[in-house]
């Protein structure tokens, strides 16, 4: 039984083919999970059985990888065909969000963007964490926030290596004026 937001197994794949359809170039199945896993709509168990499922059904194919011992994954012409088809109760706008939030983050996967986080104690018993992003050896983004326990920039680390270009695409949208970002 699936345990995701987005619902059943059908919709995990559904969801699945999507992304790969609309990506439209071979991903590697880590590179392919990181995107799935975006959104927090499907769990990592249900896209293991159902990426699985979709390789033995012929919707998923193997493809050679620019490196040794690297597959990579590409929608099948039948899986096309069954993620334009099927009907899904998946609401639109999730497939939207999702492809947006999956690029975004290949968009800084390919471009090389580094993130780092950094946990100081200070004198006083607070915390600072420094966050930075480096583009090609250029600084594109650093801030400094003081915390007052190591449990809270424990999670902000986490959060910020967890999705680095969200946190950049929030920091230029408030910055900007944009205070709807959030509903984007």
């Amino acid at each position: 039984m699936a345990s995701s937001a987005i619902g059943s197994k059908r919709n995990v794949k559904i969801f699945v083919l999507y992304l790969m359809e609309n990506i439209n170039y071979p991903l590697d199945y880590a590179t392919l999970n990181d995107i799935i896993m975006q959104t927090d709509y499907v769990m990592y168990l249900d896209f293991a059985e159902s990426f699985h499922e979709m390789m033995d059904a012929g919707l998923i194919l193997e493809v050679e990888g620019e490196e040794e011992n690297q597959p990579m994954y590409i929608v099948s012409e039948k899986g096309k065909i069954v993620a334009r088809e099927l009907n899904s109760d998946i609401i639109t706008s999730i497939l939207d969000k999702s492809l947006s939030a999956a690029l975004r983050y290949l968009d800084f996967k390919k471009r090389g963007v580094e993130a780092k986080c950094i946990i100081e104690k200070r004198d006083d018993g607070r915390y600072d964490i420094e966050c930075k992003m480096m583009e090609k050896g250029e600084l594109i983004y650093s801030t400094k926030v003081v915390v007052d326990t190591l449990s809270r920039a424990e999670r902000m680390k986490e959060n910020f290596y967890g999705r680095p270009e969200g946190i950049y695409k929030a920091t230029l949208a408030l910055l900007a004026g944009n205070v709807n970002f959030l509903l984007d």
